[in-house]
């Protein structure tokens, strides 16, 4: 009876071991699997930061189509911008925007010294926004920090959150 547990158990063993390099390998390809989502992902939260500072560009000529394109349009998204406060949802976001669209600033702003984090479904972009605004005729200098917040929604990298520091100009 004795030799026939241990034949047994000799038999799990051995099994589990022969199985050990099916199961790295296996865990092997499935981090590759998902080292490679995340580049791909990261990738296309940089490509969505390039049409929120084309959306930005364009606000500052008046134009919010592109703006209300990258943005969520849910209730828990965020807006801390250069004129100050915090703005929740989209409605309030929506607002603001339209009130800075309105001064029609002009001039350009661009990310720079750019950083991504991203996981499955969110993702952080950090940055300096430099370049210029035109206030009264007089061209003011942009030079803040900005994080924004990306989600995965549809399978669409969509802004949810913005943060800048402030803007003397603009308060």
């Amino acid at each position: 009876m004795k030799s026939r547990i241990a034949i047994g158990l000799c038999l799990i063993v051995l099994t589990a071991v022969a199985a050990l390099p099916l199961i790295a390998a296996s865990t092997a390809k499935n981090n590759e699997k998902v080292a490679s989502t995340l580049q791909s992902d990261e990738q296309a939260v940089k490509q969505a930061a390039d049409k929120f500072y084309t959306a930005l560009n364009g606000m500052f000529q008046g134009d919010l189509d592109q703006m209300k394109a990258v943005w969520s349009h849910a209730d828990d998204v965020s807006y801390m911008g250069p004129t100050g406060g915090i703005q929740l949802g989209w409605n309030d976001v929506l607002a603001t925007w339209e009130t800075q669209a309105a001064k029609n600033l002009g001039g350009k702003v661009e990310p720079k010294n750019a950083h991504v984090t991203v996981s499955p479904d969110l993702a952080i972009f950090t940055c300096y926004e430099e370049g210029e605004n035109i206030v009264n005729g007089k061209p003011q200098k942009v030079s803040i920090r900005a994080t924004n917040t990306f989600r995965k929604e549809n399978g669409e990298w969509k802004m949810i959150g913005h943060h800048t520091d402030l803007l003397p100009f603009l308060n």
